[in-house]
């Protein structure tokens, strides 16, 4: 029998883990380890006590650019630092459901980045190839999940700070609709544009802890009010077969070597899944990717935190990174004209994007661009970081649902992929990030579940897809049973046999338990000997249902017996 952990063997897991690794530029300020414990221990009692708490025994890190007490907040510049009176809404919502905080984690100073490599408390490093960058400006929290030292970890998005070191560090990275999660209690980078994002090593429980944290609080003037969600939720599922746009092959040009191949692959799985793939035009959203920071938005880093540095000149170089000065300091001089026109043009744009993407439930595309190390970010430490939001920018500005979920490795380095749908449609996100992770099992049918058939809805509803055509080995009979509507029944035999012809359909496995838990006596599902000599699951009955049944297995299938039958 499995025991699962307890929140104090969770607890003293992560702190043996932390030294173990051996990597001190995750954190900026840790725990101490016995005051942890003594918490985690606080919760398995109240457990015990029959307390329920959704994520007691999980272990956390936080972003240090958001509140949690009994930490400074510094947003990676020492010379910035406060002492909080309370928790961020977010992290008191970790908190209540029973997460143990341990940390807060390094980042790209003021969340000013995605390379996770501007901070006066040293360039956290890729969880897996220490020459590379994690990625940012969430760097700590993604190498802490990473690295398995903590379970979920809070991260910041403007930009794709929630998404780019996911997927640079091979985990989850879940973005809900700007305002789902209210931003109390966090240093803003651009107010009206961040969101509070989860990272884990599972989407469900990057989704779990990311719903645990939504809704309004009463406090963030920004925050989606209940009524605006639930307004939307009945657009939020995906349909029985859902469409999903990916770039045109020139909007994928300047990817790493072998990252084009890599998420055309990512594509195939999906579409595996039951998923239509549709090439469709997004220069829009790439045009106004570009907008974020090259335009009059950029005002608004000024406005959160252009100030502090402006009184601190004399630390740039130091304290302060030069490469955040330099950006922020830029949005000092726009007018509210050049705003203006900036909003304007970007709601053009949002236009343009929308009509483009007309039809689809999704997007798909690769989360970054690259993967640099962490001396090509140093020689061009501006042009460089550019690079990495060219999938990922637009989000926020045009009030998207956006997660990045892992797709495997190119040159032994995580690739990740990129899944964004419209306002709201966060559960969309959420399945399709499931779909592509889920494992598929093939399985054969013969009868009314082929294509066109009467029952074929029921393996599409459940994420079918169609592979190949086939036959079986020449050791079964095919029987017509009395059923409505009418379906055959697949035996195996020891003689009289004959090749039974079918279709292959691949099901991911959440949706196979679903359709055969749903399946009517006298249908089983059994292992199935194919003519090419494989062997997969496939359709078949009970003996007794065959008993008085016509065997039909001399016209070879299903569908050549209906045809005979319908010229009698």
């Amino acid at each position: 029998m499995t025991l699962t952990p307890t929140a104090v063997d969770r607890v003293d897991a992560a702190y043996r883990r932390i030294d173990a690794v051996d990597r001190p530029e995750i954190w900026i300020s840790l725990r101490d380890r016995q005051d942890a414990l003594d918490e985690a221990a606080a919760i398995d009692a109240r457990v015990a006590a029959g307390e329920s708490l959704p994520l007691a025994g999980t272990v956390a890190g936080v972003k240090d650019n958001i509140d949690a007490a009994g930490f400074d907040t510094t947003a990676a510049a020492p010379s910035f630092a406060y002492r909080p009176d309370a928790d961020s809404t977010a992290v008191g919502r970790l908190r209540a459901a029973g997460a143990v905080i341990i940390g807060k984690t390094n980042l790209d100073q003021f969340a000013t980045g995605l390379v996770g490599t501007r901070s006066p408390f040293g360039a956290v490093r890729n969880a897996w190839r220490p020459d590379r960058i994690s990625g940012g400006s969430s760097s700590g929290s993604a190498v802490a999940v990473a690295l398995g030292i903590v379970d979920v970890a809070l991260g910041t998005d403007t930009a794709g700070s929630g998404r780019v070191p996911a997927a640079l560090n091979g985990i989850v990275g879940v973005k809900l609709t700007r305002g789902r999660i209210p931003t109390t209690g966090v240093v803003p980078a651009c107010r009206t544009l961040d969101c509070v994002t989860v990272f884990a090593r599972e989407v469900g429980l990057a989704r779990q802890t990311a719903e645990l944290l939504a809704g309004p609080d009463g406090l963030d003037p920004l925050a989606r009010t209940l009524e605006e969600q639930a307004q939307h939720a009945t657009a939020a599922a995906l349909p029985p077969r859902p469409r999903v746009g990916i770039p045109t092959a020139s909007q994928l040009e300047g990817l790493a070597p072998g990252w084009a191949e890599a998420f055309h692959a990512a594509a195939d799985r999906l579409a595996a899944t039951g998923v239509d793939i549709v090439e469709v035009d997004i220069s829009a959203l790439l045009e106004a990717a570009q907008m974020l920071y090259n335009s009059a938005f950029v005002a608004e880093r000024y406005a959160a935190v252009g100030a502090h540095i402006d009184e601190h000149r004399d630390l740039i170089g130091t304290e302060l990174d030069p490469s955040v000065a330099t950006i922020v300091l830029g949005g000092a001089d726009r007018t509210a004209v050049e705003l203006f026109h900036a909003r304007e043009e970007l709601d053009r744009l949002g236009a343009v994007a929308t009509a483009a993407l007309d039809g689809c439930d999704a997007l798909l595309t690769p989360t970054t661009t690259w993967h640099p190390t962490l001396d090509e970010i140093a020689a061009d430490p501006i042009g460089g970081n550019s690079r990495m939001g060219r999938y990922t920018n637009y989000a926020n500005l045009l009030d998207m649902a956006s997660s990045s979920v892992p797709a495997g490795t190119v040159d032994g380095l995580p690739f990740g992929v990129m899944i964004t749908a419209p306002a709201f449609h966060d559960l969309a996100v959420h399945q399709l990030a499931e779909r592509l992770l889920s494992p598929t099992i093939d399985i054969l049918v013969v009868g009314a579940h082929l294509a066109d058939q009467p029952l074929n809805h029921q393996l599409v509803a459940a994420g079918g897809s169609f592979v190949r055509s086939t036959t079986t080995s020449a050791d079964y009979a095919l029987f017509a049973l009395d059923t409505t509507p009418p379906k055959p029944g697949l035996l195996r035999v020891d003689h009289d046999g004959a090749s039974i012809a079918g279709e292959i359909w691949s099901l991911p496995a959440a949706g196979f338990g679903v359709f055969v838990a749903s399946l009517p006596s006298p249908m089983t599902i059994g292992r199935v000997t194919l003519s090419d000599g494989g062997v997969v699951s496939g359709f078949l009955c009970e003996p007794i249902a065959t008993v008085g049944a016509e065997n039909i297995s001399g016209h070879g299938g299903w569908l050549a017996w209906r045809r005979a039958q319908a010229s009698i």
